[in-house]
C-alpha cells in the first residue's frame, strides 16, 4: 500500500512541475495575470506534493516505542498543509487580480497561450481519476485531497480558458477577473480539504452507518449475547474502536477470551478500522 501512494505522490509531484514550467513561461510572454495565477496553484500543488510525500512516508513506519499505535495522523497534517497553503494563494492571487483590474495591462494571445489551459484539463483530469481510485483504494486522505485539488484545478484552468478568450474577443478585464474567480475556489477548496483533515486529528467519530456495521460484525461472532458501550474516532484517517460486548456470565473465563479474540479480529477486518479494544460484560 505505500508504495502506491508514493508511487502516486511522485506522479503529483511531476505532473505539477511540468504545468507549473509551461504556465509560467507562457503566463510571462503573454501578460496573463488568469495564467500566472495559474502557475502559482501549480507551484502550491508542487510544495503540497513534496509535503504529502514526506508524511506518507513518515505514516507508513511501523509502531515503534514512541507511538504505539504507529504514524498514521503524519497524513492528515499533509492535508492540513496542503489546505494552509491553498488559502495563502488564494489570498495572493486575489491580491495580484484587483491590481491589474486597477491598473490595467496588456495580454497578448496566440494559439499556443489558448492550448495552455486546455493541456491543464486534459492533465489535470487524468490526475483526478488516478488520483481518486489510489485515494480509495488505500484509504490515503492526502492522496484524496490530491483528488480533490486535481480536480478543483480543471475549473481554474476553464476559467483561465475563459479570461484568455475573453481579453482576445476584446474584453481585457475578464483575464483578471478569472484570476479572481480562480483565487476564490482556491480559498474554498483549501477550507474543504482543512475542515476533513481537521476531523481526523481531532479525534471526530466516524459516525452512526460505521458504528452499526461494527455493532453488526460483533453480533455475528458466536457467544455474543449483546453489545452496550461503543465508541469510535478517528486516530489519523485510521479508526479506532472501544467495544464492549455480552457474553453469557455461565462461561468460563477461557471461553470469553476465545469471544473477546474473535470479535476483535471481526471488527479489525472492516476496511477503515485500525484497531479494536474490546471489554466483556457477562449477563
Amino acid at each position: 500500500m505505500k508504495s502506491v501512494v508514493l508511487r502516486a505522490t511522485l506522479i503529483n509531484i511531476l505532473g505539477n512541475t511540468l504545468l507549473f514550467c509551461l504556465k509560467l513561461w507562457v503566463a510571462l510572454f503573454s501578460g496573463s495575470v488568469a495564467l500566472l495565477s495559474d502557475a502559482f496553484n501549480s507551484l502550491t500543488d508542487i510544495i503540497s506534493s513534496i509535503a504529502i510525500f514526506i508524511c506518507v512516508r513518515v505514516s507508513g513506519k511501523a509502531p515503534d516505542e514512541d507511538h504505539p499505535f504507529g504514524h498514521s495522523r503524519a497524513e492528515p497534517i499533509a492535508g492540513l498543509i496542503v489546505a494552509i497553503l491553498a488559502g495563502i494563494l488564494g489570498f495572493e492571487i486575489i491580491r495580484e487580480s484587483v491590481g491589474m483590474l486597477l491598473r490595467g495591462g496588456e495580454v497578448v494571445v496566440s494559439p499556443f497561450v489558448v492550448a495552455v489551459p486546455l493541456i491543464t484539463i486534459v492533465v489535470k483530469l487524468l490526475m483526478f481519476l488516478y488520483f481518486k481510485a489510489v485515494g480509495r483504494a488505500v484509504n490515503s486522505p492526502a492522496i484524496t485531497a490530491s483528488s480533490v485539488d486535481s480536480f478543483c484545478d480543471v475549473f481554474a484552468a476553464l476559467a483561465v480558458l475563459a479570461g484568455i478568450l475573453g481579453v482576445y474577443l476584446g474584453y481585457p478585464f475578464l483575464d483578471p477577473i478569472a484570476g479572481l474567480l480562480i483565487s476564490l475556489w482556491i480559498i474554498y477548496t483549501g477550507y474543504s480539504i482543512g475542515v476533513k483533515n481537521i476531523d481526523y486529528l481531532m479525534g471526530k467519530a466516524p459516525g452512526a452507518e460505521l458504528t452499526a456495521q461494527i455493532e453488526e460484525a460483533a453480533h455475528r461472532v458466536d457467544g455474543v449475547v449483546g453489545t452496550n458501550t461503543i465508541r469510535a474516532h478517528y486516530v489519523g484517517h485510521h479508526i479506532h474502536v472501544e467495544l464492549h460486548v455480552e457474553v453469557a456470565k455461565e462461561i468460563s473465563t477461557l471461553e470469553s477470551h476465545e469471544i473477546c479474540v474473535s470479535v476483535e479480529q471481526a471488527v479489525e477486518r472492516m476496511e477503515k478500522i485500525g484497531k479494536a479494544f474490546i471489554h466483556i460484560d457477562p449477563v
